[in-house]
Formats: C-alpha cells, structure tokens, sequence
C-alpha cells in the first residue's frame, strides 16, 4: 500500500530532498501534483520533503494557483548548486526507490517456490504442441521441485521454445520496484524489455479511498522471462556501474526474479561452461546471490528464479557431477517419433495454407531423410513448409506438398556441397 509517512516509506529525508532536487532542476518547475507523479509518492510524504527545501532555503513558490496541489516550486540558486552537485554524484531522477529490505519481502511473498504445478496445467498450456508425455510430465515435476532444469539434445528439438513457454506455468502477478536503494545508491530494476505491465484496472467508484492505494514505486507485472545465450559472461551476473549516469543496471538474474532465467546455448559463451556453472553453486543452493557496489560494500539479495541451462552438449562434458547434482532435473528432447512428426507436418501445413500430401510425407521420411541420415527434428516441418510456401507465392502456383517442392525447399534449406 501506498506509504503514508516518511517513516512508512523507508527512504532518507535528505535522499529524498536531493532527489526531488534533481527532478525540479531538470524541469524548471513543477507543480506538488506533477511532483508527487514523478516520483511515485503520495503528497502526504512528498509535502515534508518540499517544506524541508523550503525550510533550507533550497526551494520556494513560484506560482500560487487556484488548489494547494497546484503551487508550482522553483530551485533557489542554493538549490540549484546542490542539484547539480547531486546530478554529479548520480544522475537518477526518476521515481522513487524501494528498500532492499522491502524488495527481499516482496519477492518472497510472490515466490516461485511456492507455487504448485499440476499436470492439468501443463496440458492446458502445451496443448496446441506436439510434445511426448515423458517431457510434459518432466518438465511439471521440475517446475514444482524449485531446482534449476537442464535441457539437453541436438540443435532444432525445440529446448529453447519448450523453456520459454514455461512462463505459462507460472499464474499470478508480481510487483517490480522501479528501482532499489542499497547504502545510499540507486539500482534501476525494472526493464520494459523483461518486465510486462498489467494494465490498471479502470475503476468507476467516483469516491475512491486514497489509504487504500498501491504503492506507485511498484510496478504490477507479468512473470519475467530473461534469457541470455552466446554473449553471456560472468562480469553480466554483476551489477552494472554506467560511469554516466552513475547509478547501477540489475543484472539479468536480478531482473529475473519470481520467474525464469534461461541460459540458452551453454557451451557457446566466451568463458567456460565450468567457470559459468561455478558461479551459480551459491545461488542454487541457498536461493540467494551476493552483488558489490563499486565501494566494495556487498549486499544479499533474493535469487527466487527458476534456472533453465538448455545446450546442445551432454551434460557430463560441461559440469562435474558436484554441480549436476544441484541440477533437480536433467531432461533429454531429441528427435521425435514418425507420427509425431507428421501430426506436426500436418498443422504447419494448415498454418501456412499448404495442402498436406500422404504420399510426400512417405517419400520425405523413408527417403530423403533416410538418405541424408538426419532425424526427424521438430524444427524442420515449420521450416520446410514454410519455403513450399514461399515459392508457391513466388511463382504464383498452388501452395501444395509434393516430392518435387519438397526437394527444393529441402536443397535451399539444408547445406550441401552440391
């Protein structure tokens, strides 16, 4: 709920002071309404500060207007040395942070943890893939076990789409602060790349109870989803200093938490998978993480994600079996059997308008297939199909399944020396 105090908000009088400072300096001036929006504060907390400005001699009244809210407030020149004296040492001047403190409770409140998978959920969710029963019901059993998940196979079995949709399975909302305070330093946590809004509710009470209104620091949102492949390294898993603005970016396991963190392609980064997986020993077995500020003050923070390793490698030539154990569940998608895989023939071709042929099917499988001695993938039918397609448009044919489409989308698709 919205803070109705200094005291209830959980931030530095003279922090605020300098903030709202800064906000006014860029702005020129600002009314206590506009004031308040800003900085995601209620007028009741936001009124002290501005008084104490005042009281300083570091603000004053420009203009009265008609309302108490509508006073505009202007920097003094005294203010105006101060800002800027703060714009130096950070330039953050968005809306208001949030306690550590407040931020380690809320994440606990919205945990993954605690959440119950069941397999009604996972057919719901999954029901328009085609997907063997093996996987489904591994991948709910790991989803309420809180462990992190390994997912291994060949390239193009559908690892990285099945983890990303594991999002589903996660119900419920969650609050993400816009930002966190930690000795006095401003960590930017919300991402409108990570994090998805929930709209407002639009209500139609005309009378609403101001006491009763969500803390505006926070945002309501989806569950995240942050995924990172190839370029991760481990000075990314740290908080990020930008000498510019001089405030910090969380990283993406920090932007990640009460959701899921996959780290696609494992095996492809510049350090070594061991050294990666090294680093998330701690954080795997105690839920928790351990960032630095560029003082050197360290600080704990919640690691309430549920970790997703997806790579083409087997498992025993990334990590040693001290680390595989900390892995709840190691689970294998590989090529699919031949019905499986005309069932998903058979819904590409629908998808994209392609009339579906028995006889090319047969001909595609116990031929070509056979004959170049690849399995039967998951990824390839969207990706042939569509190429039938595109040629069909091309040249203005009939969208259909032949041998002879086949043959050319397969040649265009696939590598060869010929």
């Amino acid at each position: 709920m919205s803070p109705r105090s200094l005291d209830e908000c959980g931030l530095d009088l003279l922090f605020l002071a300098d903030l709202a400072g800064k906000i006014i300096f860029q702005r020129g001036k600002i009314s206590l309404t506009s004031l308040t929006a800003h900085i995601c504060l209620p007028a009741v907390v936001v009124t002290p500060v501005i008084d104490f400005m005042r009281g300083e001699h570091l603000a004053e009244i420009a203009r009265r207007g008609a309302s108490e809210g509508d006073v505009e407030y202007q920097l003094t020149e005294e203010g105006k040395r101060r800002a800027i004296e703060s714009l130096r040492r950070c330039q953050y001047a968005g809306p208001a942070p949030v306690t550590l403190q407040a931020y380690t409770e809320t994440v606990e409140v919205h945990s993954v943890g605690a959440l119950e998978i069941h397999a009604d959920d996972v057919h719901r969710e999954y029901s328009d893939l085609v997907i063997s029963q093996r996987i489904l019901d591994s991948f709910g059993a790991a989803m309420n076990s809180g462990r992190a998940i390994f997912v291994y196979g060949p390239a193009g079995s559908g690892k990285t789409y099945m983890a990303e949709r594991l999002c589903r399975l996660l119900g419920g909302t969650i609050a993400v602060p816009h930002a966190v305070v930690v000795d006095g330093e401003v960590i930017q946590v919300f991402d409108p790349l990570v994090h998805k809004p929930i709209p407002p509710v639009e209500r139609t009470e005309r009378l609403i109870d101001r006491r009763r209104q969500p803390d505006a620091r926070w945002v309501i949102c989806h569950r995240p989803v942050v995924m990172t492949g190839g370029e991760l390294t481990l000075s990314m898993l740290d908080l990020h200093f930008d000498q510019s603005t001089r405030f910090y970016q969380a990283p993406p396991h920090f932007k990640a938490n009460n959701g899921i963190f996959i780290i696609d392609d494992l095996g492809r980064q510049l350090v070594s998978p061991r050294d990666l997986m090294n680093r998330w020993i701690v954080p795997l077995d105690r839920r928790c993480d351990y960032l630095a500020l560029h003082t050197g003050y360290k600080f704990r923070v919640p690691f309430d994600v549920v970790v997703v390793f997806s790579t083409n490698v087997k498992p025993t030539d990334l990590a040693d079996e001290a680390f595989l154990r900390r892995l709840g569940y190691k689970i294998f998608i590989g090529p699919v059997p031949e019905h499986d895989y005309r069932e998903i023939f058979e819904r590409c071709c629908t998808e994209y308008g392609v009339r579906f042929d028995a006889a090319a099917f047969d001909f595609l499988v116990k031929e070509m297939h056979v004959r170049a001695n690849r399995p039967l993938l998951a990824c390839y039918p969207r990706d042939l199909v569509g190429q039938i397609r595109d040629f069909a448009i091309y040249e203005g044919s009939e969208r259909a399944m032949s041998e002879s489409t086949l043959k050319r989308a397969w040649a265009s698709y696939f590598v060869s020396d010929q």
